[in-house]
């Protein structure tokens, strides 16, 4: 969900949230619900998944209607898809030549999930000194069963959990403007974040890393929550660029 309604009021925002969706404001009294995908995100990932792969290399053209007939689709969701992909900077949009696969560079690429790192702490921090008793057991609740799936080691829906993970400590940070910062940042550097869940004992990893966030906030620990995420997000670099090696 997006946060263009930031300034209308939090009750208002929480009640027209999509079921699964963790805003700002957001009170959540069970587990999560599951995760509906649509059919333009879809694509998006699939998409993002051979960027980052390699299979769609750089300066290769993306066509809309090549694509709709390649995954059997109407031009709408791919051109919804590819929008999103501009945003993420994995395509570049130009005048007369649609658009086109890019790659950020490896210094774009650091300073991006550096800002990433630094606004996740500090939403951390604050999730530690703000969160509610309610919005603690939700985090605890998301905690366990990331921890399940990543026993299970299923990366594709412990991607989806982890994305409830990072949300439930956005809106505990009770600050939407830093929020919408965060989440803006998370979508560019999204595709990254997922392709590191491919690297064998990666999921038992990030769950561990997450252990270190979760206690600190749990503790009302500000400092030990904003470096127990700014460990994970740098891990996650890390990660993404062991598996970029690799591919």
């Amino acid at each position: 969900m997006s946060f263009d309604d930031a300034l209308t009021s939090r009750r208002t925002r929480a009640s027209l949230a999509p079921p699964g969706v963790i805003t700002p404001g957001t009170r959540m009294a069970r587990e999560p619900a599951p995760i509906k995908i649509t059919r333009a995100e879809e694509l998006r990932r699939q998409l993002a998944d051979e960027i980052v792969r390699g299979s769609l290399r750089p300066g290769a053209a993306l066509d809309e209607t090549e694509i709709a007939q390649r995954f059997k689709v109407s031009r709408t969701p791919v051109r919804e898809a590819l929008r999103q992909l501009v945003a993420s900077g994995l395509v570049e949009s130009r005048p007369h030549h649609g658009a086109v696969v890019a790659k950020p560079s490896f210094e774009r690429l650091t300073g991006m999930f550096e800002a990433m790192s630094e606004l996740e702490a500090l939403c951390a921090s604050f999730a530690a000194e703000r969160m509610t008793p309610l919005e603690r057991r939700t985090l605890e609740t998301i905690h366990e069963e990331l921890r399940m799936l990543s026993s299970q080691g299923n990366p594709e829906r412990f991607h989806d959990v982890n994305e409830h993970f990072h949300n439930a400590i956005y809106a505990g940070a009770h600050n939407d403007y830093i929020a919408e910062i965060t989440l803006a940042t998370r979508v560019r550097v999204q595709p990254f974040r997922r392709a590191q869940f491919r690297n064998l004992g990666r999921l038992a990893k990030s769950h561990a890393e997450h252990d270190r966030v979760v206690i600190a906030i749990l503790r009302g620990d500000r400092d030990g929550a904003a470096k127990a995420m700014r460990h994970h997000i740098d891990l996650v670099r890390d990660e993404y660029e062991i598996y970029a090696v690799s591919v």
